[in-house]
């Protein structure tokens, strides 16, 4: 028996939603039923759409606290409730973390750690009135080494720390939880991982990389009632992570006939 989950009637914030992993996520809830807003720094040539609904899109730089005020207060003239808050903005580009500057981390980690508990800062009213739900994106970078990508993979970790931490602040109003992602196949991915996406879907136990929508999958179902008693939690979409040097050495022995 299929069970599907219908959002008809709630109302869901996408931060980042205008491109790769955030427009999956805003096309997921759009499918489920829900009015989504997305927003970003700049109007996206395409914006996230399903069977005719396309999503409300608002620009807003998520560090700035003016513009997330404006941003709550437009979903509140607009649509009179907030239901679901994904903080998915977020995002690093690879950097030698010796020589790039203080400045550079310090961007880093207030997009990644401290704009996601702006916005919800500024959610929590909205979301407490609808007993609601904030999704967090995190990433594998929180739990392993993350070599270029330093003060990405730090502000992830304290991204998982702030989840499990609102959680017991905001409860028993909102629940709080997060998606820890692993290699996706997006728009920007051959930017981001500097390598095409054949060749890294080899690392990965399932054979491919994550789509948009696997992420936003996960999403749904911890905003859904189905996850109603979820809290504190995350799901990880990474395919079964990426295959240890340990295996790989060892297949390698075991096809070349050593034991």
């Amino acid at each position: 028996m299929a069970v599907e989950i219908d959002l008809s009637g709630r109302v869901v914030l996408v931060t980042g939603g205008t491109r790769g992993i955030g427009a999956g996520i805003a096309e997921v809830f759009l499918r489920a039923g829900a009015e989504v807003h997305v927003c970003g720094r700049r109007p996206p040539e395409r914006m996230p759409e399903h069977a005719g609904r396309t999503a409300r899109f608002a620009s807003a730089d998520v560090r700035d606290p003016e513009q997330v005020s404006a941003l709550v207060d437009g979903i509140a003239r607009e649509s009179g409730r907030l239901d679901v808050l994904v903080n998915n903005a977020g995002g690093s580009p690879a950097a030698d973390t010796a020589s790039a500057s203080i400045r550079f981390h310090h961007k880093v980690i207030e997009l990644n750690l401290v704009a996601p508990l702006l916005v919800a800062q500024r959610a929590l009213p909205l979301l407490a009135d609808s007993s609601g739900s904030i999704v967090m994106i995190s990433s594998v970078s929180a739990r392993r080494p993350s070599p270029g990508t330093a003060a990405y993979g730090a502000a992830k970790a304290g991204l998982d720390n702030l989840t499990a931490t609102l959680a017991q602040e905001f409860a028993p109003r909102v629940r709080v939880n997060s998606v820890t992602v692993g290699l996706v196949r997006a728009e920007d991915q051959p930017e981001h991982y500097g390598a095409d996406a054949d060749e890294m879907a080899r690392v990965v136990p399932m054979g491919r990389l994550a789509e948009p929508a696997d992420v936003g999958g996960a999403c749904l179902f911890l905003a859904s009632p189905l996850a109603r008693h979820v809290t504190g939690s995350s799901v990880t979409v990474h395919g079964g992570g990426e295959t240890s040097a340990y295996l790989t050495a060892l297949r390698s022995e075991v096809d070349g006939g050593e034991r």
